[in-house]
């Protein structure tokens, strides 16, 4: 099963209400970018309900994935949409800490903020190693633990009612 398209009107509907009510913090120069955490239903909504509950506080992207979709890295105090399975958009998030690595420097701390199963540097390697070989066959290429990741700590900025 697959997951729906994001619902981009409902997306740029909340980005513009969190506009209106905070301007000051609202400044990034273009329209956020809409996503969703994992690759398919059950696991795009469980790393969501991860980040709504407060427990995943960051997350990590294949610099090759943002290639492949033609989007800029993020940058600290950028936001982007997180959307649920079923493409509708549930919260906004500001990033507040990007730095680049490879899968061998990634540590304790970190996997231990991004808030998947016990919380492990081990279980985060298991997981992401088999996650991103399944997102680097759908791009055409083979991941290797040498492909830079993307290491992104955020905030919740605003909540869709």
């Amino acid at each position: 099963m697959e997951n729906a398209p994001v619902d981009h009107a409902a997306a740029s509907e909340l980005w513009e209400a969190y506009r209106a009510a905070h301007p000051e913090r609202a400044t990034d120069t273009e329209p956020p970018s809409v996503e969703r955490f994992g690759d398919h239903p059950e696991l795009t909504d469980g790393l969501l309900g991860l980040v709504l509950a407060g427990a995943k506080r960051a997350t990590a992207t294949l610099a090759a994935e943002f290639a492949a979709e033609g989007q800029p890295l993020p940058r600290v105090g950028s936001h982007w949409i997180a959307c649920d399975s079923t493409g509708r958009p549930r919260v906004i998030l500001r990033s507040t800490e990007l730095r680049l690595a490879t899968f061998d420097e990634v540590d304790e701390a970190f996997a231990r903020d991004e808030g998947e199963d016990d919380l492990s540097l081990a279980s985060w390697r298991e997981g992401h190693r088999a996650f991103w070989q399944r997102v680097s066959r759908s791009l055409g290429f083979e991941w290797t633990e040498q492909h830079e990741i993307v290491l992104e700590r955020f905030e919740v900025a605003w909540r869709a009612e």
